[in-house]
């Protein structure tokens, strides 16, 4: 399939979140600072959407906005045409921190949902498991978070989110935490979930190479304020692997990522241009 024609299929799909000179502005004091501006984004159904840019631009912020935990100051937020006016079990979340319940088994944290949702024990309980079956640690059912490994933690908090059946999958640096290995164990095993059930995702990382590996299309922002600088379309084929990433298309994709993610130390805090330079040491002689 040629690219485009992939993102006609995609583009052809209903737009399942829409915003619309989404702005949200803090007041500190007498002044005031604008972490999003004017971001107008349409995210289509069953897309995978990356969010990169640099530190202060506003992508955990945006997550946090589309999610309903933090408001907005101007424009509008719509999912399924519906104004977001907080959160939802429409709208998932998966942080960088696994956010487990410590006294919970990894059953009852993913029973939480449901049970919050008004389910039956016996049915929250059933839709627990069959979530944990799909994650693959059936065996930890009954095993509580600090007995798991990062890894395994994290998809215990993939599949609490996952169980409420959402329409979108936000996820804010999922697996930063994690070593190289784990990290890349989790993208397929996100990938293969993405493939197989009708879900939305909304993935924030700092990691190029990720967001190529893992997006339809990649949102870059750009700070002070948070700005959408560019909409990147990610034509490579599917399914991704390390082959991939070594193909001159790949590398490609890298160059242009990373151009417009890379700003000077003085665009991201101007602080940092008047920092004095340290003196070069004469070593020290131990004769």
């Amino acid at each position: 399939m040629t690219t485009s024609v992939y993102f006609e299929q995609i583009y052809q799909r209903p737009v399942i979140l829409e915003a619309k000179n989404l702005s949200q502005v803090f007041q500190q004091g007498q002044t005031q600072r604008t972490i999003l501006n004017q971001i107008n984004l349409q995210i289509h159904k069953r897309e995978f959407i990356c969010v990169i840019g640099p530190s202060g631009c506003g992508k955990s912020t945006l997550s946090r906005v589309v999610a309903g935990l933090d408001g907005y100051s101007s424009g509008m937020l719509l999912v399924d045409g519906q104004t977001v006016t907080g959160p939802s079990p429409e709208r998932g979340m998966v942080f960088q921190g696994y956010t487990l319940f410590p006294w919970k088994t990894v059953k009852e944290n993913v029973m939480f949902g449901p049970l919050m949702k008004g389910e039956s024990h016996p049915l929250a309980e059933a839709q627990a498991r069959e979530w944990i079956n799909i994650i693959g640690l059936e065996q930890y059912a009954n095993q509580y978070p600090y007995q798991l490994s990062g890894g395994m933690k994290q998809r215990v908090a993939i599949a609490r989110a996952l169980v409420n059946q959402p329409k979108i999958l936000l996820m804010d640096e999922p697996f930063g935490a994690l070593d190289p290995h784990t990290r890349q164990k989790m993208q397929k095993h996100l990938m293969d979930l993405w493939t197989n059930i009708d879900i939305t995702i909304i993935f924030v990382t700092h990691d190029m190479d990720e967001a190529i590996l893992l997006a339809d299309r990649i949102v870059a922002l750009k700070a002070n304020p948070g700005e959408i600088k560019e909409i990147i379309e990610v034509g490579l084929p599917r399914p991704r692997d390390a082959e991939v990433m070594q193909s001159e298309a790949f590398k490609q994709l890298r160059q242009r990522v990373d151009a417009l993610v890379h700003v000077t130390e003085e665009t991201l805090d101007p602080a940092l241009a008047n920092l004095p330079k340290i003196p070069r040491m004469t070593q020290v002689s131990t004769k």
